[in-house]
């Protein structure tokens, strides 16, 4: 990766404090929300691109998620008593937020009640052309993808964890982790490049998750408030580690317990052990060694946990971003998990995956949830064997 430091014009003014003189440097940053992010998450469509996709979500009942994520950045940003100057977009594409936070902005854009990613990539071109020092987006990958291709590598971005697909290396760990990734902007104005990866969401719904590399971007040199971009694995000894590990955990499962599957070839193990189909990029629902739900939606989830007393998660986390729940698999919500209780989450990870996972981390949507689920953790990785692990 290569460091660069911002040569960008910048504004600056001298305050007086005590008997020093300090230079307070204004930035200027570039805030949009795409919001339509994130309503297939919790509906099992796993993306909202599209307008057919869209139309389906909402007959599914999703509704926006986006200017609630964004809101809690916008919230921990001000805080912060930064000399910002605030571009944005009208009404949902980020101006309606910034007005109820009590937050001053000038308008670039004014875009359709329906926006789509055009409305997305003028904004940015604003932003450009208007010298803004960072954008700061709410969305996933496909919104992440957008901004790239138009600011390139000549404006640093910072991505709100508010789609259903963040594989990139440009969002922050939580909502209020943008904050921190703003301010230490601010103050070094040090970057370094990230990796804007994204998958076809057709491939992606049928179970195809290979995410590629679309594009570099610049985001903050501060690695501790940015997450990893998806690893995966294809070695040998990795498939079978979690072939070995698959037939553990199937043979580990209490009887009479409706087991929740979440997403991934990790888990997917557990299923061909049971002998079992398993939905690669979704959630399905198992009881005695038999599939009874499949590709669950989250009112899927709650409508079966209501027949069955005893309860149980089984995820694994992303490889090298280390998220157990909010990145891909939303479908199991706050609703969900409090049902089962964090007693009742399993995680389980090929020792290969763990090499490659630092830390695990919840980015629920749900804080007083996430705290709680912030507790070590008896990673299962094979046959009799744990790794404590916290949640962070």
């Amino acid at each position: 990766m290569v460091e660069r430091s911002a040569c960008r014009r910048q504004e600056s003014r001298i305050v007086l404090l005590g008997h020093g003189l300090v230079i307070s440097v204004t930035i200027v940053v570039g805030f949009l929300i795409n919001p339509i992010a994130g309503m297939g998450g919790r509906v099992a469509l796993k993306g909202t691109d599209g307008v057919e996709t869209q139309k389906k979500a909402k007959r599914r009942g999703a509704v926006p998620t986006a200017a609630k994520r964004a809101a809690v950045a916008v919230r921990a940003l001000a805080s912060r008593g930064l000399d910002m100057k605030l571009l944005t977009c009208a009404g949902a594409m980020g101006g309606d937020v910034l007005q109820r936070e009590g937050l001053r902005f000038t308008t670039v854009l004014t875009p359709p009640k329906a926006t789509t990613a055009l409305d997305t990539k003028m904004a940015v071109t604003e932003f450009v052309s208007r010298e803004a020092d960072i954008i700061l987006f709410c969305g996933g990958d496909g919104t992440a993808r957008d901004i790239v291709e138009v600011a390139g590598l000549r404006v640093p971005i910072v991505g709100i964890p508010g789609g259903v697909k963040m594989h990139s290396s440009v969002f922050a760990l939580r909502a209020e982790d943008a904050a921190e990734l703003i301010e230490s902007y601010a103050r070094s104005r040090r970057t370094r490049e990230g990796e804007v990866l994204d998958v076809d969401e057709d491939d992606y719904r049928a179970g195809r998750a290979r995410p590629r590399i679309f594009a570099l971007a610049r985001v903050p040199d501060d690695r501790d408030h940015l997450q990893a971009a998806k690893s995966t694995y294809s070695e040998a000894s990795a498939e079978a580690e979690a072939e070995a590990l698959g037939a553990y955990v199937a043979n580990a499962m209490e009887q009479r317990t409706l087991y929740l599957i979440g997403p991934g070839s990790t888990t997917e193990a557990i299923a061909k052990a049971m002998g079992q189909d398993k939905t690669a990029l979704g959630v399905d629902a198992y009881i005695d060694g038999k599939l009874v739900g499949r590709d669950l939606t989250e009112s899927d989830a709650l409508a079966l946990m209501q027949k069955h007393d005893r309860r149980g998660i089984i995820v694994t986390p992303i490889g090298a971003q280390g998220f157990i729940f909010g990145r891909g698999n939303q479908q199991l919500s706050p609703r969900v998990i409090r049902a089962v209780g964090a007693d009742g989450v399993m995680i389980i990870a090929t020792p290969t995956k763990l090499r490659n996972t630092p830390a695990l981390h919840v980015d629920s949507g749900d804080d007083e949830l996430d705290t709680l689920l912030r507790r070590p953790f008896k990673v299962v990785t094979g046959a009799g064997r744990r790794r404590l692990m916290k949640v962070v």
